[in-house]
């Protein structure tokens, strides 16, 4: 298949979006299927996203958009997120009349709520709106499902994601204060966090904890330096990547989630498949993944996380990695292929038929 991405969030962006899209592209490509990336970097005029200038909105995509998708000829269109280059492709495929499938990677509405004084009903009735004439909304867990079923969305399916159980894994792990250990000369036990540091990650309720040993932060974010101000005692190391990142996690004894916005936190399967268990609040993602698995602890949203990552050192990291083994890209590259819409083929025959007379008649009386 020729399949169009569209969406807001690419490199050098370092989320679970990215690393989704990428990881899936890159499992299809292996099969043959072909692909063609619409993202900020393809050429657009950008500007900084308020409050979080790191993340580039780009501008007047329609004409680029549509000029791109007629010359791939797609078979399937995907928009990954809901962002100005989501919106002017969701725009463009309505005009041609091409069905599309979308994405509810983020809790959009909490999110924007978290930065800037917008109630999160205006945010819900954007994304009901956004995602109204999706062939279906892929989302990643069945309880965002049917929360966004309650909130009156329309055609969604539960569509989970992996972990790179070779890259991530607990033979990483070495013996404490070693010449290897990513820790050294840090206080035992370790309480890791990796991610964007950021208002909406709710990341404070993991460095107000009075948790023994040392307190570990992995990423970079708008809020980092003032993070680093208001807890001296947090050790706060930066982005890390590649071998050094999956050595973080093997190495560490708890991974602290505190996030109420995401949907579903990769980072919680790469900390299971590096032998390490997780404690998190009972909301989307972890309350899917950790139940019943003996691979960490779920606290309520309004409780203390203290008692629940204190619980997890009691856990046995075999368990972590057998669970985490359970959740496969393959798996989840296969099914958003299964969810694509695309137009059967006499349907695609007819279609692009009819516009490329579009086309000409435009260029005709032009």
């Amino acid at each position: 298949m020729r399949i169009m991405i569209v969406t807001d969030a690419w490199s050098p962006q370092v989320n679970g979006v990215v690393r989704t899209m990428q990881r899936v592209i890159s499992e299809l490509e292996a099969d043959g299927h072909v692909f063609e990336i619409v993202h900020p970097g393809s050429g657009f005029m950008k500007v900084p996203l308020p409050t979080y200038p790191e993340i580039k909105l780009a501008l007047f995509a329609r004409r680029a958009i549509e000029k791109r998708f007629d010359q791939f000829e797609p078979d399937a269109v995907h928009i990954v997120t809901e962002g100005t280059l989501g919106m002017a492709a969701r725009a463009v495929f309505l005009k041609i009349k091409h069905p599309f499938t979308t994405a509810y990677h983020t809790r959009f509405p909490e999110y924007v709520s978290a930065r800037a004084p917008v109630p999160t009903s205006w945010g819900y009735s954007f994304v009901r709106w956004f995602h109204k004439y999706s062939g279906r909304v892929m989302v990643s867990t069945q309880s965002m499902v049917d929360e966004l079923v309650e909130k009156g969305f329309i055609n969604t399916i539960a569509w989970s994601r992996g972990v790179d159980i070779d890259h991530f894994t607990p033979t990483r792990r070495v013996a404490a204060n070693s010449e290897t250990d990513p820790f050294a000369g840090l206080a035992r036990p370790i309480f890791l966090n990796v991610g964007r540091v950021a208002v909406e990650k709710n990341i404070e309720a993991f460095l107000s904890l009075d948790l023994p040993g040392s307190k570990v932060v992995v990423g970079d974010g708008p809020a980092l330096k003032d993070l680093k101000k208001n807890y001296p005692d947090v050790h706060f190391i930066g982005s890390l990547f590649g071998e050094d990142l999956a050595s973080a996690y093997a190495n560490s004894d708890v991974f602290v989630f505190p996030s109420l916005t995401d949907t579903f936190g990769l980072v919680i399967l790469e900390a299971m498949a590096s032998g390490t268990p997780v404690a998190a609040f009972d909301s989307t993602g972890p309350k899917d993944v950790i139940p019943n698995s003996a691979a960490g602890t779920i606290t309520p949203v309004d409780g203390d996380l203290t008692a629940g990552a204190l619980a997890c050192l009691d856990l046995k990291r075999d368990d972590c990695r057998a669970h985490a083994e359970t959740f496969s890209w393959r798996a989840v590259a296969e099914a958003f292929l299964q969810n694509l819409q695309p137009l059967p083929t006499p349907d695609r025959r007819r279609f692009w038929q009819r516009l490329r007379r579009r086309t000409n008649h435009q260029n005709s009386a032009a």
